[in-house]
């Protein structure tokens, strides 16, 4: 049986998540504790010596980072594919991913979201506004792709539409709290800015599956 190493919110771990869930694989769940430390304790560092989510085990076969899990899972179950079913595809796909993680996550998820969650909306609201307009631009950019189409890369959900959604979601959470509400982001009402993306997010929250995969602490705070 696979096993899956993973903590409550991370987008990198909701990502392999949402991949097993598309290919209708089971696995264990292994549910880590930041504040518990869990992810630095010695038995969770011999599989991943970074003390990083997620981390896959499938019996004498350990992957981490998240990338390399989703690729060894479409190696492994073959169908659907997520990362293309020919050169160009596959191609489209690892570009559409990582643009995201070296241009999208840097402004948003770096200098936006991971402000609010901490807790420093205030102390650093005027850093969050200079962000916000390079977390349109990118938004934007998404946002147009997807107007008159379902998904990102091709005619079927793939790895690229399973890496974006969690970061999104963190920063929509993000959005909803009490101290970011002030900050005039001009990110929402998202359906209203971006009405193609909030299309999208609605699709990806309709796979079978979605729900066993939405962070646990999540269900039960604002």
């Amino acid at each position: 049986m696979i096993e899956l190493y993973w903590g409550s919110g991370s987008p990198w771990a909701w990502r392999v998540m949402l991949a097993l869930a598309v290919k209708g694989v089971e696995y264990e769940s292994r549910l880590l504790s930041f504040s518990e430390g869990d992810h630095k304790a010695d038995g969770f560092l011999a599989l991943n010596p970074r003390g990083q989510v997620p981390c896959l085990r499938d019996g004498d076969v350990c992957v981490y980072e998240s990338l390399a899990i989703v690729a060894y899972l479409d190696r492994r179950f073959p169908e659907p594919p997520l990362l293309g079913r020919t050169p160009a595809e596959s191609g489209r796909v690892f570009q559409t991913i990582l643009e995201f993680e070296h241009h999208g996550v840097p402004v948003i998820n770096d200098r936006v979201t991971r402000r609010i969650f901490r807790g420093q909306a205030v102390d650093y609201a005027e850093e969050i506004r200079e962000a916000a307009p390079a977390a349109r631009a990118e938004l934007a950019r998404l946002d147009a792709r997807l107007d008159g189409r379902e998904w990102l890369v091709g005619d079927a959900v793939s790895a690229a539409d399973l890496g974006v959604y969690p970061h999104l979601q963190l920063l929509l959470r993000a959005l909803g709290k009490p101290d970011a509400r002030d900050l005039d982001l001009g990110l929402t009402p998202f359906d209203t800015v971006f009405p193609a993306l909030a299309a999208w997010c609605r699709r990806v929250e309709a796979l079978p599956g979605y729900d066993a995969t939405y962070p646990p602490h999540w269900r039960e705070a604002p």
